[in-house]
């Protein structure tokens, strides 16, 4: 299966250090490996799914979307804000 990256994930992520890259690679083999283990969203976010992780004590939200031969990882970061930003890159 395919993993692309929207803008968004790439810049969120390239303010990461290392322990957290090394924990958002372990999320998404977990996503390859079942694209359903995350929660699927209602409303305007319904076709994005998000998996929760924890790194340490802090949780990190993974969105994403999938189809057969794709998963498109949306963003990634803390609970702050994040619907709220992701709702703006999904329909800004």
């Amino acid at each position: 299966m395919k993993v692309s990256q929207t803008n968004n994930f790439k810049r969120a992520i390239k303010k990461f250090k290392t322990n957290e890259k090394k924990a958002l690679d372990v999320a998404v083999k977990q996503i390859l490996g079942n694209p359903k283990i995350g929660e699927q969203k209602s409303g305007d976010l319904r076709r994005v799914w998000v998996y929760k992780y924890k790194l340490k004590v802090l949780l990190y939200l993974l969105a994403y979307t999938y189809n057969e031969e794709e998963i498109t990882l949306l963003a990634v970061g803390f609970h702050e804000n994040f619907y709220r930003d992701l709702k703006k890159t999904q329909h800004g």
